[in-house]
C-alpha cells in the first residue's frame, strides 16, 4: 500500500503535509523536519494496523501571475 500527501507553502512559512484518503496532517518549518514529521505522523496513525509501505510527498506550489493587456 502506497499513502500519499499533498504538502504546499504554509502562508506563515514551511510546509503542511495532508494525507489523501487517510486523516493525517502535518507541518514544518524544513523539508527535512516535515519528511520526519510525516513518516512519524504515519507510524502513529497506522500503529495497531500494518502501515503502508511507501510514502509519497507531492508538492503542490501555486502561484498567480497578472497577464497585461496588451
Amino acid at each position: 500500500m502506497e499513502l500519499i500527501f499533498e504538502v504546499r507553502d504554509a502562508e506563515e512559512g514551511g510546509f503542511w503535509a495532508r494525507a489523501l484518503g487517510a486523516g493525517i496532517f502535518t507541518q514544518a518549518d524544513t523539508w527535512e523536519e516535515l519528511r520526519a514529521n510525516v513518516l512519524e505522523a504515519v507510524r502513529l496513525h497506522f500503529e495497531p494496523e500494518r502501515p503502508p509501505r511507501l510514502v509519497q510527498l507531492h508538492y503542490v506550489r501555486d502561484e498567480l501571475m497578472v497577464v497585461e493587456a496588451a
